[in-house]
């Protein structure tokens, strides 16, 4: 059972990370104001949490397996709790470039902290460093659409 709630949370946290992160840079070098980051990341949050737990729940439900409303609850809460620590430093500091580097640090916090729990002395750097890997990769891919997007269409 624990391995089944270890995977709803990855789940919903690297999402998260993954999702937040990359709506945070794309405001933020847009130069959205502070306060309209704060609201869309707000709404990205509860929606996307929303719908990660649903369909983890209906993943879980079609596969046949057992505990389906306890794998929407885990991804769903884990969503929503990495999005309120991402969102954090815009409550806390007033620099916006440096509340912004401090949502990065705040990822890899989350992920440290995510392994250190999980995985204390059974492979923890292996397992912080693939998951810090695959979220940074996914990231800078995200990025990367963005600015390729921004450019063809010239917006």
């Amino acid at each position: 059972m624990i391995n089944r709630q270890r995977a709803a949370i990855v789940l919903g946290m690297h999402d998260a990370i993954v999702s937040l992160t990359g709506l945070i840079a794309g405001l933020y070098f847009a130069s959205v104001e502070t306060n309209i980051i704060v609201i869309s990341c707000v709404i990205s949050s509860i929606s996307a949490s929303l719908s990660m737990g649903a369909a983890n729940y209906l993943a879980t439900r079609t596969t046949g397996r057992r505990g389906a409303f306890g794998a929407a609850v885990h991804t769903f809460l884990a969503y929503m709790i990495t999005c309120v620590l991402l969102i954090l430093p815009f409550f806390v500091i007033t620099n916006r470039a440096t509340a912004v580097c401090a949502v990065f640090a705040m990822a890899v916090l989350i992920i440290w902290g995510f392994n250190a729990v999980f995985y204390r002395n059974n492979h923890f750097w292996r397992h912080f460093s693939e998951m810090l890997g695959i979220c940074a990769i996914v990231s800078v891919a995200a990025f990367l659409i963005g600015e390729s997007a921004n450019r063809l269409f010239g917006i």
